[in-house]
């Protein structure tokens, strides 16, 4: 009886184990068969990074600014390289790699190896001469670098990306996410003596591309900037030089660049001060007269003044807590009208009508148009500018104020502040990137609206204010920004610049702030020189015609017609003489040989009469200009 309770046992012993054996196996074989197979693979596995296609970065009408070259990246299996001593002499000779560390790379105890950094981002035949060695265990995978058609242009607005094609400044680091895409590989097995394993098969995870960004700037102005910063850095030599344009209606940024500049794909050869300042947004300074704009505003919008009817009389300075504020023209500007004073830029003018103002009101409709705040625009950097505290401002810093001495504003803020002042009073937000694209597909994931911060002033009292900019261009210190044909208005600016708390002698910051057309704006254009060379340092003198030029070109790419009705031009005996352009069309070539012109005749084509010219009869161009003539 024993005996067979002890066989008994043993049976059901023996099958409760082989039970318990047989249900590891099948869990070890049905839940865990996956996890366990993907585990080995993993062991077994080598991967080949492919990378994404980082995003482009376009302009509104989709040209490239920032886009990529391939740039194929050199890889080793060490353990697959057959000859190490070999495939070493041969791979120092195509990459210039000196042959010892070639041999470290082949040989090196790791899955996989980089060749860094002189197998990475290589050309296309460089990579096709690597390919042509031959060599078990090299690899070659498909890379990409950044490329900018444009050069220096934008430099600072779009920034650039690093060796790895991460974002390290501008919008390419602001937006490196959307811009970056995920990784994708080409997957092979081997055994632990690096050998391929051929019954497995290899697998290719593709990798996604980045998004492309859209922004608001248009390369045909942006380009127009460059070319008059570029033609002022070569003729005045300035420390430093500045240009913004930008739509007044909804605060997209047309253009933006500073000097000096820097070429993104060889940003590693500049200083990072360079670099690292987006000056429109980033410096800081006082702004002088342009800052007028908004003690007119103020002064407009509470009633303090009338343009017409109110006059006053500027002996050249004025005394105020004890201190005497100048006016820039000696002997002062005497009797005029309020008009006049904004015309004339008279400082005393102004502290009059910020003390009409009280300095609860002026600095109220200050914080209002967006000073001593950021105002927010989608790059990295920005500064917010410095304003007097409140209990701090007596009647002097209340004066100085008034005509933009004593506080310190952003490029930006100026240019936000003064569209607000003319689009009819609404205050944007401005910013430069505008869409987040699907490249494959075209489709917009992303939109930016513009952002209407607050009402600062009236429809009417803008109104006002777009007239005294105008007359400013045609009648007073802004004459060099004038525009034939088109209604220009404007506001000069000559800022002192302080060092170790005293203003430096004939070191001054220049600025012009130009809206165009006066009567219903489409662009803002704001430039600052730095300290001009060689030259009287006003911003009527320096950044007036820079300003014009850029508006008369800007304005022809924007497709704004030309308006016949503008404030005439006060002409001085300097100024060059302006005169309207006949009517030849119809002429014979003996009309055209009696008469006596003050033009340059260009004539095109072999008949008699002339059936087109250019410019077009009634323009006005400068005596001894080119008039192009097709005859028939």
């Amino acid at each position: 009886m024993t005996i067979r309770k002890r066989l008994v046992f043993a049976l059901l012993a023996g099958i409760t184990i082989f039970a318990i054996i047989g249900l590891r196996l099948g869990y070890v074989q049905f839940a865990l068969g996956d996890d366990l197979t993907d585990k080995a693979q993993d062991l077994w596995s080598r991967n080949i990074p492919f990378e994404p296609e980082r995003g482009k970065i376009i302009d509104r009408n989709g040209t490239a600014l920032a886009e990529n070259k391939s740039a194929p990246t050199v890889y080793v299996v060490p353990r697959q390289v057959e000859n190490p001593e070999e495939a070493a002499k041969k791979l120092a000779s195509v990459l210039n790699i000196e042959e010892k560390k070639a041999y470290l790379h082949l040989t090196k105890k790791s899955s996989i190896e980089r060749i860094h950094p002189e197998g990475r981002k290589i050309s296309f035949e460089k990579a096709e001469e690597v390919r042509r060695l031959g060599i078990k265990g090299i690899y070659i995978a498909e890379d990409s670098k950044r490329h900018y058609p444009f050069g220096k242009s934008l430099a600072h607005v779009l920034g650039f990306a690093g060796i790895d094609n991460q974002g390290l400044m501008g919008l390419e680091a602001y937006y490196d996410k959307e811009l970056s895409g995920q990784k994708g590989s080409m997957r092979f097995f081997s055994d632990a003596k690096g050998k391929r394993m051929p019954q497995m098969p290899d697998g290719y995870a593709a990798p996604v591309d980045g998004l492309d960004l859209k922004l608001t700037i248009d390369s045909n102005i942006q380009t127009i900037v460059e070319r008059e910063l570029d033609i002022a850095e070569a003729k005045y030599e300035p420390d430093g030089a500045i240009a913004i344009a930008m739509n007044p209606n909804n605060g997209e940024i047309l253009a933006m660049a500073s000097r000096p500049s820097f070429n993104p794909e060889k940003f590693q050869k500049v200083s990072p001060e360079i670099y690292n300042r987006n000056l429109p947004i980033w410096s800081t300074y006082e702004p002088g007269s342009t800052f007028k704009i908004i003690t007119l505003a103020a002064a407009l919008e509470e009633k303090k003044v009338d343009l017409y009817k109110d006059h006053f009389h500027d002996p050249g300075s004025v005394e105020v807590g004890g201190a005497r504020l100048r006016c820039w023209k000696r002997g002062g500007h005497g009797h005029q009208s309020f008009l006049e004073v904004v015309e004339n830029s008279c400082n005393p003018g102004f502290v009059e009508l910020g003390d009409r103002l009280g300095k609860e009101k002026l600095f109220q409709y200050v914080r209002n148009f967006g000073f001593g705040q950021k105002t927010g625009i989608d790059l990295q950097g920005e500064g917010k500018g410095i304003l007097f505290n409140m209990d701090k401002v007596g009647p002097v810093e209340q004066a100085t104020t008034a005509f933009g001495q004593g506080v310190a504003v952003t490029p930006i803020q100026q240019v936000t502040a003064v569209s607000a002042a003319v689009n009819g009073g609404i205050l944007y937000q401005p910013y430069v990137a505008k869409e987040l694209v699907n490249s494959a597909t075209g489709e917009v994931v992303k939109k930016k609206a513009p952002v209407a911060k607050r009402r600062v002033i009236s429809a009417e009292t803008s109104r006002k204010i777009r007239f005294a900019l105008e007359s400013v261009v045609a009648k007073g210190t802004g004459r060099n920004a004038f525009v034939e044909g088109y209604r220009v208005g404007g506001k000069t600016g000559t800022a002192q610049k302080a060092k170790n708390g005293r203003y430096l002698e004939n070191n001054h910051i220049v600025s012009f702030i130009g809206v165009a057309p006066a009567d219903q704006p489409q662009i803002v254009v704001y430039t600052a020189i730095d300290n001009p060379k060689g030259t009287i340092q006003f911003g009527g003198t320096v950044a007036a015609p820079i300003v014009g030029k850029i508006m008369e070109d800007s304005l022809q790419v924007l497709n704004v017609s030309p308006r016949k009705k503008q404030i005439e031009k006060e002409t001085q005996w300097t100024d060059p003489q302006i005169i309207a352009v006949p009517n030849f069309k119809g002429m014979d070539k003996k009309d055209l040989s009696q008469q006596l012109y003050n033009f340059k005749l260009e004539v095109e084509g072999s008949g008699r009469k002339v059936v087109q010219q250019s410019p077009e009869p009634g323009s006005k161009v400068e005596a001894g200009s080119t008039i192009r003539l097709f005859m028939h």
